[in-house]
């Protein structure tokens, strides 16, 4: 019955209607891209970290 992604993606907006009134929609969809775009940041800071660490392990020559 639910197969698909956007059987699920309306019954979500659904639920959130209901539970959270539709005037407080657009707030939680802010926040929620907000946090999504801290964790993309951090995910993308460890990512160069991780890069940087094996290139420096890389070019240093072994003992």
């Amino acid at each position: 019955m639910f197969d698909s992604l956007d059987d699920w993606l309306i019954i979500a907006v659904v639920v959130a209607i209901l539970f959270y009134g539709s005037s407080k929609i657009p707030k939680l969809a802010h926040s929620l891209g907000r946090a999504m775009g801290e964790f993309k940041k951090g995910r993308l800071e460890v990512d160069q970290e991780i890069k940087a660490s094996q290139a420096a392990s890389a070019a240093s020559p072994p003992h």
